[in-house]
């Protein structure tokens, strides 16, 4: 069973749309598991204070590193992979999804304020991963997304596991054109190809696109699709 840990301050955000459909039907029948944990909890004083001013001055507020620290001894589990979902982290994509899919267990922390203090990313060996080059206000929404792209990937969540295959990024490109009933809508018809019943030609058909379309949108992707295609 894959074992997902999430260290926040707003615990209420959780387990939130990961408890719907396909992935909430999983976690009935102990496919994955969610514990999250109060970052506030492992405050002491009364107010339960758990960020501080920047030294050196700047706006905004970090993340204390004893409240952090403490939070994450208490819970994270020898050898587990830590991850703090930060705009400076290392990109996450289907690849990282998929090699994190095969981990036993992870532990996602969500930011605040300003972010945390870099001791703890240093005496924790905490990885930092972002979503995109964009700013949110807290990390739980990361957190959703990182957990979703990770969750369909594990054996027996989707209902037909090659599904997760065919879809975009898995072969390095954009996903190709769908089509479904009526045949004829708005005066527009399915491609003839996909009524054709061959499926060589199916298949060389949505490559075709998927290559299209990669190349005029995802120009980034489509290099490094050429490179490997070279290979």
């Amino acid at each position: 069973m894959f074992q997902a840990q999430v260290f926040t301050l707003y615990p209420e955000f959780f387990p939130g749309p990961l408890a719907k459909g396909l992935y909430g039907k999983a976690l009935s029948n102990k496919l994955w598991n969610l514990n999250v944990v109060n970052i506030r909890d492992a405050a002491t004083d009364k107010h339960k204070t758990v960020d501080d001013t920047p030294y050196g001055g700047g706006t905004g507020m970090l993340l204390k590193p004893d409240i952090l620290a403490k939070s994450l001894d208490q819970r994270v589990k020898k050898d587990e992979r830590i991850f703090y979902l930060s705009p400076r982290g290392k990109k996450f994509d289907q690849k990282f999804a998929r090699d994190l899919s095969k981990e036993k267990s992870i532990s996602l922390i969500c930011g605040h304020f300003e972010g945390v203090d870099e001791r703890v990313l240093d005496t924790r060996n905490i990885e930092e991963i972002s979503i995109g080059d964009y700013v949110l206000s807290g990390g739980e929404t990361a957190a959703l997304v990182v957990l979703d792209s990770i969750l369909r990937l594990l054996p027996g969540v989707l209902g037909n596991e090659k599904s997760a295959i065919d879809e975009t990024f898995e072969n390095g490109l954009l996903e190709y054109p769908q089509y479904t009933k009526p045949q004829i809508w708005e005066e527009k018809s399915v491609p003839d190809v996909l009524l054709s019943g061959d499926h060589a030609k199916i298949k060389d058909w949505r490559l075709s696109q998927s290559e299209a379309i990669t190349r005029d949108r995802r120009p980034d992707l489509w290099e490094k699709y050429k490179k490997i295609k070279k290979n």
